[in-house]
């Protein structure tokens, strides 16, 4: 099938390459002139494992093209994916005008291209969303289209291995036309058997959602019970194995931590809470989530605060680790923005380091933040003369330290481990000082 793709942000770039590697014909659109000529020169711009390789290879096999002329992607299209971005506004309400300004730009195209074609909500949209776009192409031609909502279920650093076995692909379609279009589409993707759920183009939308509100949730629950763990002397661990064996619960997203983070998860919580809003429903679990989940970010300076006391300045704490989750450099609402923030406008210095991150984290960060932190380029040199050590990232590396470099190297062997990466009994082993999430200090 010939494919256009609008835009290549992490959804976008990740499907492009993906359908192309299934032996489509696709052609990515972005309005960044410097992005499009560093892809056409075999540059992946963003950091995926597993990319890179699919990428070249639909390159290399002229399957794969980059280009700023939306025309150019539209007219030789079937199917037009709508990779755009939706970022949440100060109520949480998502923002639909660059999806919004693109229908906008294909009503006009079909009328210079009348074929029927099969318009593609690939971001995560609110409901009624498919609506808005088929309005909007149709105050603009007469020419036949369906609009269906296709939500990805990617997770960072595991993208390209789940959008080529898919746990279940979902379609809302409101034409069979459409519908046995996709389903041509995606059978290439589902043939150990994994379903391709044909649904309206409401419920899909919300469906992602609901995906993801539940994970957040259950990340969520799993950190109160860690805080309620460290009140009553309970670990958390215990805990996560005696209800993760229950198949009612499962094992997934029982881990305690220092909060939520990431392109998905945050936004999108705030969007379908807004969503019951506007539709006076008071969706009262997401109020908790999204308090809870604000207040865990920086649980961690809390800890620190009461160790050293109130006052910080004149501390140098190491930061390991500040994507919000291993195997990407995406730092959208990471706690490490937090916690280096927070520990900041403390007064202490901070030494960093992150295998992938520390180009997007500069970005986000305030000038303020920055100029107390110095970025190292390996775990170990961060060590060197500081007064804690800080885990935000559960990266490889970090799991399997030289411990005796923790006491040969820092100012005292204080550890506060946001990711829970070691068990107590080898903290004790090493005589480091260790506090985690949901378990018990360590020779504090």
């Amino acid at each position: 099938m010939k494919i256009a793709v609008i835009g290549t942000g992490y959804v976008g770039l990740v499907s492009g390459t993906c359908f192309a590697d299934s032996g489509n014909d696709v052609t990515c659109v972005d309005i960044d002139a410097k992005k499009v000529q560093q892809m056409r020169n075999g540059v992946v711009p963003i950091y995926e494992p597993g990319l890179n390789r699919v990428f070249d290879r639909a390159i290399r096999e002229k399957r794969l093209s980059f280009t700023t002329d939306l025309e150019e992607a539209f007219k030789t299209a079937e199917i037009v994916f709508l990779c755009l971005p939706t970022p949440p506004g100060a109520d949480g309400q998502a923002d639909l005008s660059f999806v919004l300004n693109v229908a906008d730009q294909l009503g006009d195209l079909f009328n210079k291209y009348p074929d029927y074609r099969v318009v593609v909500n690939k971001s995560t949209v609110p409901v009624g969303t498919a609506d808005k776009v088929s309005e909007k192409i149709s105050s603009k031609t007469d020419a036949e289209f369906d609009v269906v909502s296709n939500p990805e279920f990617l997770r960072e650093g595991a993208a390209v291995e789940d959008f080529m076995k898919p746990e279940r692909v979902v379609v809302g379609a409101g034409s069979e036309r459409a519908a046995d279009l996709m389903t041509r589409l995606y059978e290439p993707f589902v043939r150990s058997g994994n379903p391709i759920i044909i649904m309206d183009e409401r419920s899909s939308e919300l469906t992602k959602y609901a995906a993801n509100a539940m994970l957040a949730t259950k990340i969520t629950f799993m950190n109160e019970i860690a805080n309620i763990c460290e009140k009553v002397g309970a670990d958390v661990d215990n805990v996560r194995r005696g209800i993760g064996t229950d198949s009612r619960i499962g094992k997934r997203f029982l881990f305690a931590g220092i909060g939520y983070g990431g392109s998905c998860f945050p936004k999108d919580v705030q969007a379908i809470h807004y969503t019951a809003a506007q539709n006076d429903y008071n969706f009262q679990i997401l109020d908790s989530v999204m308090k809870v989940n604000e207040k865990q970010k920086v649980s961690i300076v809390e800890k620190i605060k009461s160790y050293f006391g109130d006052s910080l300045k004149g501390k140098t704490i190491g930061i390991w680790g500040l994507s919000f989750k291993p195997e990407t450099d995406d730092i959208r609402e990471a706690p490490s923005l937090y916690i280096t923030e927070a520990l900041a406008k403390e007064g202490v210095k901070m030494k960093a380091y992150d295998p992938e991150a520390v180009g997007t984290f500069k970005a986000a960060s305030s000038d303020d933040t920055l100029e107390m932190i110095n970025f190292e380029e390996d775990r170990d040199s961060v060590l060197k003369g500081i007064d804690a050590l800080v885990i935000c990232t559960e990266w490889n590396e970090f799991r399997r330290p030289d411990f005796e470099n923790f006491k040969k190297q820092m100012n005292a062997p204080v550890i506060f481990d946001g990711r829970n990466l070691y068990s107590l009994e080898r903290a004790e082993d090493a005589g480091l000082t260790y506090f985690s999430v949901g378990r018990k200090a360590v020779g504090a």
